[in-house]
């Protein structure tokens, strides 16, 4: 019985032993299984945590993808080839330089800025701080977090948008930076050599291909160009539009079809020799206008991405001296007409940010660096390239912006640079392509209320002052013109800031324009000055003195028949130039910037051929123009 006992205890021992060293090896699997597991879980959160993609708040109360089944397809190539979103995130702003500010409001300017916290450096304003006599009402003053919306939504007129007032340091300034210093000839204007521009070729037919050049050492170098005439610039816009074309999309689309109609109706556009609202001899060719505007309001249909936080997107800046940029906002975000929410109806893609915010928000002052500008608008495209096929479907030449500050050639070169750029530094020497880019008027509006408050001016017999011009001395030009012309001929009204004050008491800037022949435009830090606009609102003829600037609308407007060019090597013989003007001539020229008055105006309800559809119309008929089919 012992012996039997023993065996059954053998035997349940050696089945225990079995079964344990079983349970230990399927213990052992699993334990590696689940830490293998784990560590993959563990992973997988580090990258998410590490690489964040950027969020954005919407414009709209709703944001959806429009890449349809049939489009994923074709963009999943292009997303495969997209910059990656970086870390770096567009939702908000967390080393904001510009983070409060102070407002005031008036029955005239609505919201105006008079004080902001961190330090600016200075800006060009035109003639703010010898220019504004409106008061200020000290009741209605009020604080404004730039970093908090809620706030932001607060001070947002429902009428206006949101208003800044042009204060006296309202302006960073350093030269634009290039990246090649070659002499071609004897001329004196910059170029910046990364962009491919005709204006070289120009330059080159001009002078002899062995003018002497020389390379300098420097690490940021300049290239140094003959000045253009004015005839040179319309061969180079000529040229421009034989030469460049937009890329070809990816894969078609309807809407390519309809740009494609409106070209060819554009091309043999009906000669018109009369119309009640156009005068032909203000443009290069009125017909054509005429059908391209008319084409404009029956086919263009925009859109408007709803991404991007405020302030430095989708809110409107109306009274500063970048105001045209605001209120092109205004009215684009406020339109029926023209905007789709579909953007697969869309001819056109807007991009509403502000190049003032994106400075004053971003940019660390005296510290030379604005490369957190770029970025900002790098990662903007990242996303809206990501979420939707239409900028990759182009390469961006069916998307626009309008941007008014004197660094909007540098924030959106290489990034937005294929795209169409209203800008107001229309500069052909440092990056503005004539014939794809589209000149925006720089507009001061005083009064954003009434942007078309004291419209007008003398007669043209009742203007003793032959030229007038006050300002500061931004740039190397307006010194020399002080130089030579301030309180040098009681017909030439030449003053520098502390000598205008002692006479804008008897006369201020305004009644200074209104009775004055010919008001003085020089170029300051840049080619661009809110004076030319301003020369016409008050019907005073504008004397550009700017070596190789575009004016606005170059090329639909013939500049020649109301207002005078003069280079900037001639301000020794600026009285010369003016007084050889025949009276008879003289008319004519202020004939013309009573005619041409109408498209430089801004309304708060557009109307035809106005500022806002002259700015649009050259942003389509460039699409239009360079649109290349698949």
């Amino acid at each position: 019985m012992l012996r039997i006992l023993h065996l059954l205890y053998s035997f349940t021992t050696i089945r225990m032993e079995g079964y344990i060293n079983k349970c230990r090896r399927s213990c052992n699997t699993r334990g590696r299984r689940l830490v293998i597991v784990m560590a993959s879980m563990g992973a997988v959160l580090f990258v998410l945590q590490t690489l964040r993609l950027p969020s954005f708040s919407p414009h709209f109360p709703s944001s959806k993808s429009y890449i349809t089944d049939g489009e994923r397809s074709q963009n999943e190539d292009f997303l495969s080839q997209s910059p990656g979103v970086g870390q770096l995130s567009i939702e908000s702003v967390s080393d904001n330089l510009v983070k409060s500010v102070k407002f005031s409001k008036d029955s005239d300017h609505g919201f105006g800025i008079i004080e902001m916290e961190g330090d600016l450096e200075e800006d060009e304003d035109s003639n703010a701080a010898i220019d504004l006599n409106e008061g200020k009402d000290t009741d209605n003053v009020f604080p404004a977090d730039l970093e908090n919306d809620s706030i932001l939504e607060e001070i947002k007129d429902s009428e206006n948008g949101f208003l800044l007032k042009a204060d006296r340091n309202d302006k960073e300034h350093s030269p634009s930076v290039v990246e090649q210093t070659v002499i071609l000839g004897n001329g004196t204007l910059r170029v910046d050599s990364s962009h491919d521009s005709a204006a070289e070729k120009v330059i080159s037919d001009k002078f002899d291909s062995n003018a002497s050049s020389s390379t300098t050492p420097a690490t940021k170098k300049k290239l140094i160009v003959a000045t253009l005439s004015l005839s040179e610039m319309n061969e180079l816009l000529l040229k421009n539009r034989a030469s460049r074309r937009s890329m070809r999309p990816r894969w078609s689309s309807a809407i390519d079809k309809q740009i494609l109609v409106a070209k060819k109706e554009i091309k043999k556009a009906p000669i018109v020799e009369n119309d009640q609202q156009l005068f032909a001899s203000l443009f290069r060719d009125m017909s054509k206008f005429k059908r391209s505007y008319e084409l404009m309001e029956k086919t263009l249909k925009i859109y408007i991405y709803q991404e991007g936080k405020k302030p430095i997107f989708h809110q409107p800046l109306l009274g500063s001296i970048y105001s045209s940029e605001g209120w092109f906002m205004k009215l684009m975000e406020s339109n029926r007409q023209f905007l789709v929410r579909d953007p697969r109806q869309a001819h056109l893609f807007y991009m509403p940010f502000s190049s003032r915010f994106l400075q004053a928000s971003l940019y660390v002052p005296n510290s030379h660096n604005r490369t957190k500008l770029r970025q900002h608008l790098k990662n903007y495209v990242d996303v809206i390239s990501t979420k939707y096929p239409f900028w990759n479907r182009t390469g961006g030449a069916d998307h626009f912006l309008a941007a008014c500050h004197d660094w909007a050639l540098y924030e959106t070169k290489n990034t937005m640079d294929h795209s169409i750029r209203a800008l107001c530094v229309s500069d052909v020497g440092i990056g503005f392509q004539l014939g794809r880019d589209v000149g925006l008027p720089q507009t001061y509006v005083r009064s954003p209320k009434n942007p078309l408050k004291d419209l007008g001016g003398k007669p043209w017999n009742q203007r003793p002052i032959l030229a007038f011009y006050a300002g500061s001395l931004h740039g190397n030009l307006r010194s020399i013109l002080l130089h030579h012309w301030e309180d040098k001929d009681p017909d030439m009204k030449i003053f520098g800031p502390s000598t205008f004050r002692a006479v804008a008491s008897k006369m201020n800037y305004a009644q200074h324009m209104k009775r004055s022949k010919y008001c003085i435009c020089p170029r300051g830090y840049e080619a661009n000055s809110p004076r030319l606009a301003e020369s016409i609102f008050f019907e005073c003829v504008p004397v550009i003195i700017a070596d190789n600037y575009a004016p606005p609308f170059f090329e639909m407007l013939n500049w020649e028949k109301f207002s005078v060019m003069v280079p900037e090597k001639e301000v020794p013989r600026l009285k010369e130039i003016l007084a050889s003007i025949a009276e008879l001539e003289y008319m004519e020229l202020q004939m013309g910037v009573r005619k041409v008055q109408k498209h430089f105006l801004w309304h708060h309800k557009p109307v035809k051929y106005d500022l806002f559809h002259m700015i649009l119309h050259s942003v389509w008929y460039s699409r239009v123009y360079n649109f290349k089919p698949r």
